[in-house]
């Protein structure tokens, strides 16, 4: 299990996990991470510390693209705990690398050292790490039916749940509604939440919800959603792999 830390509060039982990151690759090393340059601490990962080191830092030469994974791929090659402490990792780094200056008046910041953040010494402005809420829905009909939809920017005929990011001043409930109806044009009555998932592409918290259709005809934006159809168990298209919410939610659907 992934205890995400600050900072060390005990000693590592065994060998530092350190990744190595360069954008979404990641290389899984083991040792002691000052050997390739300055960390990040990450957590524990049962028991063992678990240090992200960024790759384009000097003293980080000893990333291997050829052992390189991108983090998408990388799932399913480790356990689930494993998985997401290099999701953290990739977002630790990417944040540190885009607040080393300060965003009001451009000093550079400094690290604090007794919390996650960058802080300005000219203004005072702090950065911490920032996650940027979604929704997922999976739509069910009184016949059993669910809808399905496919983004205009996918490149394979794939087809998910509904999602979209949470705006400023909404509940994650009206922004689920918002979305499925911008999407493809239906409201939805009674939300069941189902389940969340951190989503490190790049810094997204997946909230998933099962939802009732309520009334409407489905009539995709053409903009973002290119097709959406209602579909039954045993129709089901190519849907995503089970790294993701939306497989868990649609694999629950068909369960019952």
């Amino acid at each position: 299990m992934l205890v995400p830390l600050f900072a060390p509060v005990a000693d590592s039982e065994g060998p530092p996990l350190v990744f190595l990151v360069r954008g979404s690759d990641v290389v899984l090393a083991e040792g002691d991470p000052s050997d390739w340059g300055p960390g990040l601490f990450v957590g524990t990962l049962d028991g063992r510390h678990c240090w992200a080191i960024d790759a384009n830092t000097p003293g980080a030469e000893a990333f291997d693209a050829d052992r390189s994974v991108n983090l998408m791929q990388l799932f399913g090659r480790v356990d689930e705990a494993t998985w997401v402490a290099a999701g953290r990792a990739v977002q630790l780094v990417e944040w540190d690398r885009n607040h080393r200056f300060c965003g009001r008046c451009s000093t550079p910041t400094d690290p604090s050292e007794t919390e996650r953040s960058r802080r300005c010494p000219a203004c005072g402005l702090a950065a911490f790490p920032r996650l940027a809420p979604a929704v997922i829905t999976l739509i069910e009909r009184d016949d059993g039916r669910v809808l399905l939809a496919r983004n205009a920017a996918w490149p394979t005929a794939m087809y998910s749940c509904l999602a979209g990011f949470v705006e400023p001043g909404e509940s994650v409930e009206s922004a689920t509604r918002r979305e499925v109806l911008e999407e493809v044009g239906i409201e939805i009555g009674s939300l069941r939440y189902f389940g969340s998932q951190p989503w490190p592409f790049p810094h997204s918290l997946m909230l998933g919800f099962h939802a009732a259709y309520l009334s409407g005809e489905v009539a995709v934006d053409g903009v973002e959603i290119s097709d959406a159809r209602w579909f039954g168990r045993d129709e089901l298209p190519e849907v995503p792999g089970p790294i993701s919410i939306a497989r868990q939610l649609i694999d629950d659907w068909r369960a019952r």
